[in-house]
């Protein structure tokens, strides 16, 4: 699955597309170690934490929860992310996760 449960919520692992021409959850990715990523495109460029903005916007709005929430923990500088997503309803947060792809 490409999140994980912790004791601070749930460790959502993506896989960012910079600049594309919409925003969209794209799949599943499996990198060559077979960990696995949400595959999200976003229309911003990687340039000031734009990408890195929109994308906390998109998966906020997607997921119902206010963006605070959303802490990349992970690859504020890279394709591959590590985002912690806090929230005191687990399991409905987990189904909606499911429901993206």
């Amino acid at each position: 699955m490409f999140f994980e449960q912790t004791k601070d919520g749930l460790m959502l692992r993506v896989r960012l597309t910079p600049n594309t021409s919409s925003c969209q959850v794209q799949g599943i990715f499996t990198d060559a170690d077979n960990k696995v990523f949400l595959k999200i495109s976003v229309v911003n460029v990687p340039e000031k934490g734009k990408a890195n903005k929109e994308l906390i916007a998109f998966l906020a709005k997607k997921l119902k929860l206010p963006q605070s929430c959303f802490e990349i923990v992970f690859g504020q500088n890279d394709r591959y992310k590590k985002i912690l997503i806090s929230s005191h309803n687990v399991e409905n947060l987990i189904s909606d996760l499911k429901a993206l792809i």
